[in-house]
């Protein structure tokens, strides 16, 4: 329910004019919905998932990849939509910084390119 909640804003470039895909495979994982210009992932996970190894592991995959990661409950998708999206948009707008960790959202940036590289 959460999802298909949030994919009713994110589709179409309803979202700031964004486009979002969802179900997007990355390597072995699938990305709940991500915009790949901006190079954003967005997950929404159920209370039993959050902030575990396995997320963590997927979380350092995408970035390994250039995509920074929002990872929200989706609780929270289901009863605060609006500033679910609001954080969206900050992050599309690269307004959040690195390692932000809250109750029920947790944002991973993307590696710098420098990194990469090493």
């Amino acid at each position: 329910m959460a999802e298909a909640l949030l994919w009713d804003e994110l589709k179409a470039k309803r979202l700031g004019g964004h486009n979002f895909v969802r179900q997007m495979p990355l390597g072995p994982y699938f990305a709940d919905f991500a915009c790949r210009t901006a190079k954003l992932v967005v997950e929404l996970d159920g209370s039993q998932h959050t902030d575990s190894d396995y997320h963590r592991q997927r979380d350092e995959f995408m970035r390994g990849q250039g995509y920074s990661v929002l990872r929200f409950s989706s609780a929270v998708a289901v009863k605060a939509r609006a500033s679910v999206c609001s954080t969206i948009l900050a992050a599309l707008a690269g307004q959040l910084n690195e390692g932000v960790a809250v109750a029920d959202l947790r944002f991973v940036l993307a590696r710098p390119e420098a990194e990469d590289v090493l």
